[in-house]
Order: C-alpha cells, then sequence, then structure tokens
C-alpha cells in the first residue's frame, strides 16, 4: 500500500525524505505543491527531479476523500457531504462573507458527546477522523472555491464541524501545525478557532502544544443547567472550565475566549441568567457569541423570539461583554450551527436508542435557590 502525503507534517514527511536519502527541502517544495497549488500528481511537482518523481509515483500517493453531494444555501452558504475511504460521511460548510470567508471543519465521524440540542451528538459517533481526512476538508474547499492559484478565498478555519476536537487530539495538533506552516495554508493562530464542550485537560494541553483561538460551548451560566445541556459539565465543571480560560486568555493579551451561547425558548434566555453569565464570565477576556436555536428534527426545543434574544444581549452589552448574535446562515441546506449530521454507521447504537420519532421532555430549570423558571 503506498504511502498517503495528504496528512503529514513537517517531521513526518522530513523523515520520509531522508528514508529515500533526499535533502530537507524537498519537504517545502512538495507541501508548497500539495497545499498551496492543489496539486496531486508527482508528475505534475516539475522541481522535484524526474528520478524522486518515479520513486513517489511507486511508493506514494496524495489522496483526498471524494464529494458525494454539494449543496448551496440561498444566502450563499455551501455544505459539502464529504465520502471517507471507508464508506463514513462527514459534513463540512464554507459560509462566506463581505470580507473573509469561513470553513467549518469537522474533527470526528459523529460526536461522542450528547449535548441536548445537537444533531451531530443525537446521531452517534464512529470513529475519529485521521489529520489527512481533517486536512483534505481544507484542501478540497480551498480548490474547488478559489479561481487562480493566488485566490484566497478560506480565509478563517472554525473546528466547529462534526466532533469534539479535543477528544481527537492527537490528529488534530498536526492538523494544526499544517494549517499553520508557511508552506502549506500559512493560517495565523488568530484565524483559526477550536471549540471544545469544555474538556479541561484538552485545554490546558493545547496552550502548551499549538494555541490557536478558542471556543467554549458554554450555553448556561449554572452546573446543574449546564448538566442537563452537557453532559461533559459533570465531568468538568464551570468553575474549572473557567479556570482554564483565564489561563488560556493570558497567552496573548490581545486574545479573547469566545463563549457560545445557544439560546433555547423558556430554558436558558432569560435576563436573570444573562446576569448570571455576565457574573461568571467576570475577569476573563471574553467574547460571546448568542445563537439562535437552529431545530433539529426530532426536538422540542425552540427559538426565542428577536425580543428575548436582543433583551438577553443588551445585559452583556451593558456589563461591557462584547457581544454578537450570530446571524443563522444555511439553514435551508440544514448546515446551521447544531445541524450538522453526516452520514455513517453508529457505534454507539445511540441514534437507534433515541428512534428518529423520540420527543425528550422539556429539561426542567431551576435557579440556585430552587425556584422555577
Amino acid at each position: 500500500m503506498r504511502t498517503n502525503l495528504m496528512g503529514y507534517g513537517r517531521q513526518e514527511l522530513g523523515e520520509f525524505f531522508a528514508e529515500l536519502n533526499q535533502p530537507s527541502f524537498r519537504v517545502d517544495q512538495t507541501f508548497k505543491w500539495i497545499h498551496q497549488r492543489g496539486i496531486t500528481q508527482f508528475d505534475e511537482m516539475t522541481n522535484l527531479s524526474k528520478s524522486l518523481r518515479s520513486q513517489l509515483n511507486e511508493i506514494a500517493t496524495v489522496k483526498v476523500p471524494v464529494i458525494e453531494k454539494d449543496l448551496l444555501s440561498a444566502d450563499g452558504t455551501r455544505k459539502w457531504l464529504i465520502r471517507l475511504e471507508d464508506g463514513n460521511c462527514v459534513e463540512t460548510v464554507f459560509i462566506p462573507e463581505s470580507t473573509r470567508g469561513t470553513l467549518c471543519i469537522s474533527s470526528q465521524v459523529g460526536c461522542s458527546l450528547t449535548c441536548s440540542f445537537c444533531a451531530t451528538g443525537r446521531q452517534g459517533f464512529n470513529r475519529n477522523l485521521a489529520a489527512g481526512e481533517i486536512l483534505s476538508q481544507v484542501w478540497l474547499a480551498r480548490n474547488l472555491l478559489r479561481i487562480d492559484v493566488n485566490d484566497r478565498p478560506v480565509t478563517n478555519i472554525v473546528f466547529m464541524g462534526m466532533g469534539e476536537p479535543l477528544l481527537n487530539y492527537n490528529n488534530v495538533i498536526p492538523a494544526l501545525e499544517v494549517l499553520l506552516d508557511d508552506c502549506c495554508y500559512g493560517f495565523s493562530r488568530r484565524r483559526i478557532t477550536l471549540s471544545t464542550a469544555g474538556v479541561v485537560p484538552g485545554i490546558q494541553q493545547l496552550l502548551k502544544d499549538c494555541p490557536v483561538s478558542l471556543a467554549v460551548s458554554l450555553h448556561a451560566p449554572d452546573d446543574d443547567l449546564r448538566t442537563q445541556l452537557v453532559p461533559l459539565n459533570k465531568k468538568y465543571p464551570i468553575r474549572e472550565l473557567l479556570d482554564s480560560c483565564r489561563e488560556y486568555a493570558a497567552y496573548d493579551r490581545r486574545w479573547r475566549v469566545t463563549f457560545e451561547y445557544i439560546l433555547l425558548s423558556g430554558i436558558n434566555d432569560s435576563p436573570k441568567q444573562a446576569k448570571a453569565l455576565v457574573k461568571i464570565l467576570s475577569g476573563i477576556p471574553a467574547k460571546v457569541n448568542l445563537i439562535p436555536y437552529n431545530p433539529v428534527p426530532g426536538l422540542e426545543y425552540e427559538r426565542p423570539d428577536q425580543s428575548t434574544i436582543d433583551a438577553f444581549r443588551d445585559v452583556l452589552l451593558q456589563s461591557g461583554i462584547v457581544t454578537v448574535t450570530r446571524k443563522t446562515r444555511g439553514e435551508d441546506v440544514d448546515a446551521a450551527c447544531g445541524q450538522l449530521v453526516g452520514m455513517f454507521r453508529d457505534r454507539t447504537k445511540r441514534s437507534s436508542r433515541l428512534g428518529s420519532n423520540s420527543l425528550p421532555k422539556k429539561i426542567q430549570t431551576t435557579t440556585s435557590a430552587g425556584a422555577s423558571l
């Protein structure tokens, strides 16, 4: 079986060429052909010697997954269903804006977490994506979108697709290193955002190994409610999570930790909860992304009305917290936040246990004093 170089980082590719008795500059040359020019055929890599190209054709390949579906939303958002070599499929979303283009990529086939409002978690979990499968999403998007070799339609990368990136740490870090490498994609650390449901040891290790912009799926201002919405909170409660966020933000004084907060009607959207959120974020350089809930079949959550959303936002703004209400994009092709599902075999059997028609009871939330909200 030929070696697929798509997922190789700088060290791996250096070792690969060293075994072939090739000079180290072959790494930069090959990186540029694959990741900057989108070339996968060695015969087209013209600054490699003819003998090396012939040798690479025998022992190596540059292979990417195939596009199963290409869906275009009315608002310009584009979603790809990408079929992997084992037949599983993941989803990748491109969100164009006037000044930037954001690519939302997946890190797992499904998700091992069980956040109650998320279609991906409801669908179950199959496996982690390899580094090459993560990078292939960026490679495919860049080559499908660009007009010429100098065009850069993808300006920002967000690990906010299917899966929990910090539970696939050993593949996400090598992928990040290639995305940051100037001979590959050359993204700055501030233009790559990794979103986590709150895997505290992963946050701490990311700070040491490869710090990029951090986003945390918070969704509630107290442990009781957050545990119901994000069961991972049982293992890493809010206080422990926020302590790790303070440490992370201290890495660069220009950085803010982004806190994602999905607004669920009658669940976590009251002014009182907004004030509680202000309190727990005190002392953290923070930005809050308010995300009006995007409908998921089989779930009875509802999106708050605009006045409720605005009232929640205003409490945060008046406290001095940078707050943005995220505009829903790609909802008509199920490409909005929380709607990604892919196509894969669920090894956890979670999807069959829940059933397509099962409707969970609405969460009954209480304040710390025990009064019903």
